[in-house]
């Protein structure tokens, strides 16, 4: 589009312009100009300075502001060469200044070099559209991610059964917080027979949906189905029993080692607790050391480490064996929590855990879980680095 009050300056731009192929059209004022652009979308725009009721700068500025998604180069045709003027120009959105009388040859040297930006500026916005139209995707297949595995999070909490359960006197209670949607820590609990009880803390190496699905399979071993459940087995009188502790974790160890295929191993604690005599024979294979708080408040840590299941074959394991009286408490948590690191970069570790339970020693179940948590958060600034898991074994008897 030429723009200028000289209808002998617009029929020559008009005829150079038009000799070189381009097509064109004229407005004598700014107001027809832009009812023109309203009408037809010029890549162009020629506009002389001085035109009645709108200068062209002011015209620049006003196409600017009406036609943001829409670029138009436009060029001002000036006698005015200050550059007091051109800094005008500029601020007003003009790309670039022809002085008048315009010379043909340099007219469309310009209008070359022009196009060229118009079609890297057209490339451009193609390729903006692509990547907006890719990251839509990809932000639509993040939102099916998350759905899934905010599922899967909800199922891997459901392989522990009940947060909280009681056999006779004995009370326990679970917590499982993942430091993903999914993680590799499992803690659950079985009934064996009318006097005694199941309780597992497993925690597998390395993080995320890998560690979530060995530990889906390794809650099959561990099913509420008595039929399925590796621990157990029918004795000699017909009713169902527990495998030994230790021969549990050999078993798993050589499972790992040979049926499973995969690099990964787990630490555990797998324990036997007789809820009528409190009596609780335990393996442990790597996991951090158990601790009970006995009724008057003193702390016990128990075991000598093990070896992790899936590391050796053969590997040795020792059975621990601890007796729970009325108000005792045994706790079983992941390396998540003594692992826990303050910003000074101080591990809490089991004096800080000990603290802890000294703290909230008032609290019991869930809420004493629940309790640690927070804790150990507060003492993070709230980082969690590991999956966080938990069992605590509760003696509910009468002095408690």
């Amino acid at each position: 589009m030429v723009v200028d009050k000289s209808a002998a300056q617009r029929r020559q731009l008009a005829i150079h312009l038009a000799h070189a192929d381009y097509e064109v059209v004229e407005a004598a004022t700014a107001t027809e100009a832009l009812e023109l652009c309203r009408e037809r979308m010029p890549d162009f725009i020629l506009s002389g300075w001085m035109m009645e009721g709108m200068t062209g700068p002011e015209l620049c500025r006003e196409i600017r502001k009406t036609r943001e998604n829409a670029f138009i180069y436009f060029i001002l045709l000036t006698s005015k060469a200050e550059p007091a003027d051109m800094a005008f120009g500029l601020e007003c959105g003009a790309d670039e200044f022809l002085t008048k009388p315009v010379d043909a040859t340099h007219l469309l040297a310009r209008m070359r070099a022009a196009e060229r930006i118009l079609r890297l500026k057209d490339e451009a916005q193609r390729a903006t559209a692509q990547l907006t139209n890719t990251l839509e995707s990809l932000r639509q297949v993040q939102a099916d991610m998350d759905r899934d595995l905010s599922e899967a999070r909800r199922l891997q909490q459901g392989l522990m059964g009940e947060r909280q359960v009681r056999f006779g006197d004995v009370s326990v209670s679970k917590m499982l917080r993942p430091a993903g949607h999914v993680g590799g820590d499992l803690a659950g609990s079985f009934a064996i027979n009318a006097r005694r009880f199941g309780v597992f803390a497993i925690d597998v190496s390395g993080h995320g949906v890998a560690a979530a699905l060995l530990t889906a399979r390794l809650a099959t071993q561990f099913s509420a189905s008595l039929d399925q459940n590796v621990a157990l087995f029918i004795n000699d009188l017909g009713l169902y029993d527990s495998r030994p502790p230790v021969m549990l974790a050999r078993y798993l160890n050589h499972l790992m080692l040979t049926d499973f295929h995969t690099d990964s191993y787990f630490t555990m604690i797998y324990a036997v607790v007789d809820h009528v005599s409190g009596e609780v024979r335990m393996v442990q294979a790597g996991h951090p050391h158990p601790v009970v708080q006995r009724a008057n408040g003193d702390m016990e840590v128990l075991g000598n480490g093990g070896l992790p299941i899936g590391v050796v074959e053969n590997a040795a394991y020792e059975e621990i064996t601890v007796k729970l009286g009325p108000g005792d408490r045994l706790l079983i948590a992941s390396d998540g929590l003594l692992d826990a690191t303050s910003k000074a970069g101080e591990v809490l570790g089991e004096e800080g855990l000990a603290t802890i339970m000294r703290t909230n020693r008032a609290t019991s179940g869930i809420g004493l879980l629940e309790a640690m948590v927070w804790s150990v958060l507060a003492y993070t600034g709230g980082r969690q680095e590991d999956d966080i898991s938990a069992l605590l074994i509760e003696h509910l008897g009468q002095s408690a």
